[in-house]
C-alpha cells in the first residue's frame, strides 16, 4: 500500500467523484474511502478544511480542492494528458472545467434541494454515510436534520425565487447543447477525456443520481452514455482540433459561459471588492441577485491569470470574442 493514494470522498459529492474519475483514468493506485465516523480521525490528519475530497499522497501529504489536486497530479502523471495540444482547445477546456465547478454546481445543488423528492433522496444518502448502521426512525431523524439544514443553504449557490427558473433553464439548455456535441464523439474534446470533462461531468453525474436531475439528463441518451463512460474513462483515440469541435461546442460557450457564467463571475468579484452584502447583475437569462461568494472571486482571478499567461493569443482571441468571453477574461481584477 506504500504507493497508494487515499481519497476521502462521497458518491454524492461532485468534486469527490471528479477526482476519483481522474485517478481511474490515469491508472493511479488509490483507495476510495467514504468519509464517515469510522475514519474521521484519520481524515482530519490531512484536511485543513472540513471538505471533501481530501487526498493523502504516498508521501503523507494532504491535498484538497479538486482543481488543484488534478493540476498537481497531472505534473506527476502527465500521460495520457488531459490537456489538448491545440492552444484554443487547451484554454477552452480549462474554461469549461472552471464553468463546471462554479456554474455547473448551481445546476446540481439547486436541483438537489429544490423539490421534496430530491431533498428526501439526497438527505437519506448523506445520512447513510454519517450513520452507516442506522435504519428506520433513527436514519429518518438524521435525514430530516440534513434536509432542513441543506434546503436553507441554497442561497450559497445563488438559488432563490428570482434565480431558480434561470438555473433550471440553463441546465436544460446546457444538456441539449452537450447532447448535440456528443453525438459524434465520446468525450467533449474528442476520443479521450479532457480537463473539461472531469469538471463538468462531476456535476451532471451527481444531478443524474437525483430524481429530477435523472429525468432531465435521461432525455438525452448521448449525455447518459458520456456520464456512464466517465465513471471509468479511457483514452479511445486523440483530441480533435478546434475546427472540428467549434460547430457544436461554440454555441455552449456563447450561451452558457459568455452570456451567464463570466458576467456573473465578474459581478460577484466586484461585489466582494466593494464590500457589498448582495449584488445584482443583468444576465442574458434575466436579472440575477445573490450574496457574493469569496471562492468564486478567487477562481475567476485564477482563470484570468491563465488567460494572461497564454503566450500567443492569435488563434484564441477570435474564438473567445465570438463566444462573448474575451472581455471578461481580459478585464483587470477589481
Amino acid at each position: 500500500m506504500a504507493d497508494v493514494h487515499r481519497i476521502w470522498g462521497a458518491e454524492i459529492s461532485p468534486y469527490s467523484v471528479k477526482v476519483r474519475s481522474y485517478f481511474r483514468y490515469k491508472g493511479i493506485p488509490h483507495e476510495w474511502i467514504v468519509r464517515g465516523p469510522d475514519n474521521m480521525e484519520e481524515y482530519q490528519k490531512y484536511s485543513k478544511l472540513p471538505l471533501i475530497p481530501t487526498v493523502a499522497t504516498p508521501d503523507d501529504e494532504g491535498m484538497q480542492d479538486s482543481t488543484p489536486i488534478l493540476e498537481k497530479l497531472e505534473a506527476h502523471f502527465p500521460e495520457p494528458s488531459i490537456h489538448p495540444g491545440d492552444p484554443v482547445s487547451n484554454f477552452v477546456s480549462a474554461l469549461l472545467e472552471e464553468f463546471g465547478d462554479e456554474w455547473g454546481n448551481k445546476w446540481m445543488f439547486h436541483l438537489r434541494w429544490a423539490r421534496e423528492a430530491d431533498q428526501d433522496s439526497a438527505a437519506e444518502r448523506i445520512a447513510q454515510t454519517m450513520a452507516p448502521g442506522a435504519s428506520g426512525d433513527p436514519l429518518r431523524g438524521i435525514a430530516d436534520g440534513i434536509k432542513d439544514r441543506m434546503v436553507n443553504r441554497v442561497w450559497f449557490v445563488g438559488s432563490n425565487e428570482q434565480t431558480a427558473p434561470q438555473i433550471e433553464e440553463s441546465f436544460r439548455d446546457g444538456l441539449h447543447q452537450i447532447a448535440a456535441h456528443l453525438q459524434t464523439r465520446p468525450y467533449l474534446f474528442g476520443a479521450r477525456p479532457a480537463f473539461a470533462d472531469f469538471g463538468l461531468w462531476g456535476q451532471i453525474y451527481n444531478a443524474w443520481t437525483d430524481p429530477t436531475g435523472k429525468e432531465w439528463v435521461e432525455e438525452h441518451p448521448a449525455v447518459v452514455s458520456w456520464v456512464q463512460r466517465m465513471l471509468e474513462p479511457k483514452a479511445e483515440g486523440s483530441f480533435e482540433p478546434w475546427s472540428a469541435l467549434a460547430p457544436t461546442l461554440l454555441p455552449f460557450l456563447q450561451s452558457q459561459v459568455g452570456a451567464l457564467f463570466l458576467p456573473w463571475s465578474d459581478a460577484n468579484s466586484k461585489a466582494l471588492a466593494g464590500g457589498q452584502e448582495e449584488f445584482s447583475v443583468e444576465l442574458a437569462s434575466g436579472s440575477w441577485s445573490q450574496k457574493p461568494q469569496k471562492y468564486h472571486a478567487r477562481s475567476l482571478a485564477a482563470l484570468r491569470q491563465r488567460y494572461a499567461a497564454v503566450p500567443d493569443k492569435t488563434e484564441l482571441d477570435p474564438v473567445l470574442e465570438r463566444a462573448g468571453c474575451r472581455a471578461w477574461l481580459a478585464a483587470a481584477a477589481p
